[in-house]
């Protein structure tokens, strides 16, 4: 996203304001990098665009608090995005609780040859497939960098779930981008005319 900062300041001010152009001029700006945020954590369209809209409304309610001095715009909406979304998903489904155990916590779980052939759209068809308890606490921990105590407090379960989850999604991850991996490699069939 390339905006001045001066022009930055200009759009926070006019939202504080109230300025409907303002707003409308943050939400384009944001629209297309905030609704994929949403994708991320919600299972189906009609759900992400409800949070998307819901975290909109938040942004422009909270903007107040926001400081352009000690933190980057983008990063601020992003995490009410996340924030919302997880309400949402919070709501609408349920986590299935898993007693705390311990796990393999193979943290290199994707041979990397893979991943070099595999596009992003790839891989993240891939992690779409994964129960959406376990998606979301994947795309928390390795997307967006939360703890694994900062995800329990976030969806209300122990830090074991947690860790459980991301063991899960990395297992189920290895064996789909593996199969991926193998079918971008076969040459495509010609079909007969």
């Amino acid at each position: 996203m390339n905006i001045s900062g001066k022009r930055l300041e200009k759009l926070v001010k006019g939202c504080i304001d109230n300025d409907r152009k303002a707003q409308e001029e943050l939400y384009k700006l944001f629209y297309a990098d905030m609704l994929r945020v949403c994708l991320n954590y919600l299972p189906d369209d009609g759900l992400a665009r409800e949070a998307f809209n819901a975290g909109f409304l938040k942004v422009f309610q909270s903007i107040r608090s926001f400081d352009i001095r000690k933190g980057e715009l983008g990063g601020w909406i992003r995490k009410i995005m996340i924030y919302t979304a997880i309400d949402l998903f919070r709501q609408e489904l349920k986590f299935e609780r898993i007693d705390d155990q311990p796990l393999d916590t193979d943290d290199f779980f994707i041979p990397p040859e893979a991943l070099e052939r595999l596009q992003f759209a790839d891989i993240l068809t891939q992690v779409r497939t994964l129960p959406y308890a376990t998606q979301t606490v994947f795309n928390l921990s390795v997307i967006d960098g939360f703890s694994h105590k900062e995800i329990s407090e976030q969806l209300n379960i122990s830090e074991g779930t947690s860790r459980w989850h991301l063991a899960e999604a990395k297992s189920k991850l290895r064996v789909l981008l593996q199969k991926a991996d193998q079918n971008a490699g076969k040459p495509k069939e010609r079909s007969e005319k």
